[in-house]
């Protein structure tokens, strides 16, 4: 078998934790009670198993020797998310748009795939998709 993780976190370095976890939780994530939420860190579930944790920068600075993206200028990745439908898509991306989020692109329709995506408060991209597994396997 291959292997996989049974809980995935990632990382993601933020100017202001309180503005960050006002964005995810307006957008309808939630809390992992499991994990401290301060000045330094907050985890939210977006998934069954996944969380994303948002660290405050100078935190973040100082679990790396590495020196973090501009994300105003670099792209490091793009979090891929899929949903159980179009409006579900569109709906995410426009509350993240009301709560000061950025456009990442106009959507894209590709009949079986429904993909539109966003950028938030620190300038990591977000892709909010739809698949329609039936029409994706005819």
């Amino acid at each position: 078998m291959a292997l996989t993780s049974s809980f995935t976190s990632f990382n993601l370095p933020v100017t202001n934790v309180e503005q960050s976890k006002a964005f995810f939780t307006g957008l309808g994530f939630g809390l992992n009670p499991q994990f401290p939420d301060n000045e330094n860190s907050v985890a939210m579930m977006i998934g069954d198993n996944l969380q994303v944790m948002l660290i405050n920068q100078a935190f973040f600075n100082t679990l790396t020797e590495k020196e973090s993206v501009d994300t105003g200028k670099y792209a490091q990745m793009t979090i891929a998310l899929a949903f159980e439908s179009r409006e579900k898509v569109d709906e995410i991306v426009n509350t993240a748009l009301s709560l000061g989020g950025k456009l990442h692109a106009e959507p894209e329709d590709y009949g079986f795939m429904y993909h539109w995506g966003f950028v938030d408060l620190d300038g990591h991209l977000w892709a909010i998709n739809y698949m329609d597994m039936d029409a994706a396997e005819g």
